[in-house]
């Protein structure tokens, strides 16, 4: 949380969908972050502790993919809410961290938002 705003780190290869999913964050009151890589969403994760949600690829470069990601985030972070999205994966159900949500791409905006929405108010109660 920064200023009651909730913090959304994105993370996408892709520099157009990741400003696309930016504006959607944005738009929807949120304070986003971006990385374009698992690396560099670890660095951030560790040099801020206002991160609630993690919205990731699954596909990317690095040493890790977004599952490996999303594994490692509720290992080492377990407060922090997981969205994961891909448009080659189809996921098994029990791939992901329990409590994550997946959406197939092309996803729609405001399903996103709407899930992450009632994913960050879970927290509040």
């Amino acid at each position: 949380m920064l200023n009651g705003k909730s913090v959304v780190l994105i993370v996408e290869d892709s520099p157009i969908i990741r400003m696309s999913a930016v504006d959607l964050m944005e738009s929807a009151g949120y304070v986003a972050l971006e990385a374009d890589c698992a690396d560099e969403a670890i660095r951030l994760l560790e040099s801020r502790n206002d991160i609630d949600l993690v919205f990731t690829d699954v596909q990317m470069p690095g040493t890790m993919d977004g599952i490996k990601l999303s594994h490692y985030i509720r290992d080492r972070w377990p407060p922090v809410k997981l969205v994961v999205a891909s448009g080659k994966a189809i996921l098994e159900e029990g791939s992901l961290p329990l409590g994550s949500q997946f959406f197939p791409k092309p996803y729609d905006g405001h399903a996103i938002a709407d899930a992450i929405g009632r994913l960050l108010a879970e927290e509040a109660h």
